[in-house]
């Protein structure tokens, strides 16, 4: 399967505006529908969430999922991210172009 390091924030429930967000690798079906993280199947909304991209089809917690922005602003509304230990140096010296950075293990934006 095809991965790539991505953007995670955990909305809980239906409706919720914000929640835990995190830089951590994803992986992808084969269709593209479906995305893994951290031992769940998130399914596609189809464009149906509000402030929502993917659901989990065990829980039915929605999330948002989205490619890591260059600026690092990947939150809607600000906050902490945290970002996973094994993505860590491939996040800041790739995507945000910041490797003297690449020991700090969250940001604020």
């Amino acid at each position: 399967m095809k991965s790539r390091i991505m953007y995670v924030e955990n909305k809980g429930d239906a409706g919720a505006i914000t929640g835990p967000g995190r830089i951590t690798r994803v992986t992808f079906s084969k269709s593209g529908r479906s995305v893994y993280y951290q031992g769940k199947r998130l399914q596609s909304l189809g464009g149906a969430g509000f402030k929502a991209n993917y659901f989990d089809v065990e829980t039915g917690e929605q999330y948002w999922v989205s490619g890591c922005k260059q600026n690092g602003e990947d939150r809607l509304y600000g906050g902490v991210v945290e970002i996973d230990d094994d993505v860590r140096e491939e996040y800041w010296t790739d995507i945000r172009k910041q490797p003297e950075q690449k020991h700090l293990k969250q940001y604020r934006c």
